[in-house]
């Protein structure tokens, strides 16, 4: 028997006609609404790495008989290729879920995916105690269920997986705040993803409080209701290992008391992108190497980062480059769709490390030395996607609205009078030489 018939049985995804079709190019199995009399479909699904379920309703299964396994069901479980399975479009009884999970024991399956699912009720979780699962990420989207405040009970049952659990998501669910005991289960857990919930300043201190995902070096925290700066920095100092945090889609704003905050020293990621921000906020985490503040309303960046390698800044407001000696180290810099009329060649020139530079979308000026200093980056290799068509002169208005490229930046179109000279003095020397 196949794990996948396995959970057609248990989770009783025998429902409306259907039947499984297999996608051999990417080992991907999508099986909507099977029946009784469709499940063989499924062997289909057997050389798939991947196996998703669409479509079902189990209540009608909650009293389905779930026996042991005999230990030819569970050789065969051991030899299926099977690594991920999404159950999609379900409502699902949580009685149910917990009466079947503790086969996944048996299973090569690293990751489970809820997706726009409804749990209902409460499970008896009390087989799950001590059992170790191989799923190392779990996710939700879409899902809802009972509150998860007061089920330390059921925490407990489920600790000897969770902490070892690597990676959870509870995307697009509504999520106003998780019970600090919760977080303390996950003793492992590496990357968290809580974005688009309903996440705001007050939710944070219960969510990540003392003993709270010790190991934690991803944290999303995108598009949720987060307000102001100083809270989200005091709610991480209990993260020691905290290395990437996304902000982006959060009006975020600043405070009296933001200066007084450290981040965490680890941190080297951030994303400030989408915040609304007028202004940099500080104090920004000291080691930073990636820094994403595109789409606000930045009118300067006058900040200094000494461990700085990628500087987003595209879609602000910004009439000048930031000044690259307060980057040394600056590999990456985005500064496309912004006001900027010339960008440091000479920095630029002193910076060897860097890259890689976009600027287009940006009212250039196309003098001589604002259109040479970039055709000298296409050249030298260093202007990505745009070049050259999204870059035009916005002056002087002899050039505006044309292309950079097509800027003549010739020596002698631009410094006429420092070649014709030297060439005047010759022909006036050799012409007394010939007399």
């Amino acid at each position: 028997m196949s794990v996948a018939v396995l959970l057609l049985l248990g989770l009783g995804l025998l429902e409306a006609e259907g039947r499984c079709f297999l996608h051999r190019a990417d080992e991907h199995c999508v099986c909507y609404n099977l029946s009784e009399e469709s499940v063989s479909s499924i062997i289909q699904c057997l050389p798939a790495s991947v196996v998703e379920f669409r479509g079902g309703e189990l209540e009608r299964y909650i009293a389905f008989p779930i026996g042991d396994l005999d230990p030819s069901t569970i050789e065969t479980l051991n030899s299926l290729l099977v690594r991920k399975i999404i159950f999609g479009d379900l409502l699902v009884p949580e009685i149910l879920l917990a009466r079947v999970l503790k086969f996944f024991i048996y299973t090569p399956v690293e990751e489970l995916v809820f997706e726009n699912c409804v749990f209902e009720g409460r499970g008896n979780w009390d087989e799950m105690v001590g059992q170790h699962l191989p799923v190392l990420s779990l996710s939700f989207h879409n899902v809802t269920s009972v509150p998860l405040t007061g089920r330390q009970q059921d925490l407990s049952c489920l600790s000897t997986w969770l902490g070892t659990l690597q990676d959870l998501a509870l995307t697009g669910s509504r999520v106003t705040s998780l019970p600090c005991a919760i977080g303390r289960v996950f003793k492992a857990l590496q990357s968290l993803d809580v974005s688009q919930n309903s996440l705001g300043d007050e939710g944070l201190v219960p969510t990540f409080c003392e003993g709270a995902f010790p190991q934690l070096r991803l944290l999303n925290l995108h598009h949720n209701n987060l307000r102001s700066y100083h809270s989200v920095c005091e709610s991480m100092r209990l993260l020691p290992q905290l290395q990437h945090l996304d902000l982006s889609q959060n009006k975020l704003l600043a405070d009296s008391s933001s200066s007084s905050c450290q981040w965490p020293a680890s941190l080297r990621i951030f994303n400030l992108s989408d915040t609304g921000l007028a202004e940099v906020l500080t104090p920004l985490p000291p080691s930073l190497e990636v820094l994403d503040m595109s789409c606000n309303h930045l009118h300067t960046v006058d900040i200094s980062l000494s461990s700085l390698r990628k500087l987003f800044l595209s879609q602000n407001v910004l009439r000048a480059a930031p000044s690259l000696r307060n980057y040394p180290v600056l590999d990456t810099l985005h500064l496309d769709n912004n006001s900027i009329t010339e960008l440091p060649w000479e920095e630029v020139k002193l910076l060897g490390c860097l890259r890689d530079v976009t600027a287009a979308g940006n009212p250039f000026n196309c003098s001589c030395s604002g259109a040479g200093a970039l055709q000298a980056l296409a050249a030298g290799g260093l202007l990505g996607p745009g070049w050259p068509h999204a870059y035009t002169c916005g002056s002087p208005p002899r050039y505006q609205g044309s292309a950079v490229q097509e800027v003549p930046t010739s020596a002698l179109h631009c410094h006429r009078a420092a070649v014709i000279a030297p060439l005047c003095v010759a022909l006036a020397l050799l012409s007394v030489a010939a007399v």
